[in-house]
């Protein structure tokens, strides 16, 4: 296992951030100068790239590196850190993936579990992981645990305990799970060894309220503004301010998710400047109508005022 100092752990707000397309689906590369540029003015200096909202299962291999790579170079001097998501169902692509991430310097790699063909139990899981995080064994390692969207439902202490003589460099778990009792066992595991950042944006105050120190979320592309306030009132112990900051959090959530979520909130980034494109299929993408009927709604919410 590797102990990573404080100022290394993902604690704050770490953005999952979206992959950008043309019009026609291809690549828009450029367009990640605009988003880095964008979440440092908002006080975000870590990104999750390649992920559930980078549409990576969407993405070709070579797409993915060239993701990466662009994302290295942009933020190559500036205060950001990139977290490069490198899981795949075909485990020598998610190994390749994880030797370029550390040859491109990325200061931490992820990994989704394969989900057509299951591991069967934690060991198999493990060892899984463990050939990815070998092609990178300079690199800070978190297994990304989302079982809404894997299907694979394992227990995360019982892969703390497993996993942390089996891969060196495993530094935690990104933690997209609702369940707040195996999170609080997974924060104490090992005297607090490990760094968990929680994966659910509209459950961010119950994990702080858990021992959360940090969060890795898609919301924080279009809101990180209402969640910097979240933590600070945590902080200060102004819970009535933190519980406003979250159900404004949730009010975004569920008006996105209404339209397919992942189409409105690429939307939506459009609509403050910084436009990423459409979603890839099977994720939807607004039309017109659809997206001047999603910027009334918001406008009427507050939300462009939340954002500022």
């Amino acid at each position: 296992m590797i102990n990573l100092p404080e100022p290394q752990r993902l604690h704050g707000l770490v953005t999952a951030t979206h992959t950008p397309f043309h019009a026609d689906g291809s690549l828009n590369l450029p367009v990640v100068e605009k988003q880095a540029a964008f979440l440092l003015s908002k006080q975000v200096s870590t990104v999750f790239i390649g992920g559930s909202t980078g549409e990576s299962h969407s993405l070709t291999f070579d797409e993915r590196h060239l993701l990466a790579k662009y994302w290295m170079a942009v933020t190559k001097g500036t205060a950001m850190r990139v977290i490069v998501h490198v899981g795949a169902n075909c485990l020598s692509d998610a190994k390749t993936l994880a030797e370029q991430a550390e040859d491109l310097g990325a200061a931490a790699i992820a990994a989704l579990t394969p989900m057509y063909f299951k591991p069967k139990n934690v060991e198999v899981l493990v060892e899984t992981m463990a050939q990815i995080a070998a092609m990178a064994p300079e690199t800070p390692f978190y297994y990304y645990d989302i079982p809404l969207l894997t299907g694979v439902n394992l227990p995360m202490p019982e892969f703390l305990k497993q996993a942390r003589d089996r891969i060196p460099t495993l530094a935690g778990i990104k933690f997209t799970n609702s369940d707040l009792m195996a999170y609080q066992y997974c924060l104490r595991a090992d005297g607090g060894a490990w760094d968990v950042p929680f994966g659910f944006d509209e459950h961010m105050l119950g994990a702080l309220a858990m021992g959360a120190r940090g969060a890795v979320g898609s919301g924080f592309n279009f809101a990180a503004p209402v969640y910097t306030r979240l933590l600070a009132a945590f902080a200060q112990n102004d819970f009535a301010t933190a519980r406003t900051e979250q159900f404004r959090g949730v009010q975004i959530i569920s008006l996105l998710a209404s339209y397919g979520y992942m189409g409105a909130a690429k939307a939506v980034m459009a609509m403050l400047g910084v436009d990423v494109g459409p979603a890839r299929l099977p994720n939807t993408t607004l039309t017109a109508a659809q997206k001047d009927k999603l910027h009334g709604e918001l406008e009427a919410m507050g939300f462009f005022e939340w954002v500022k």
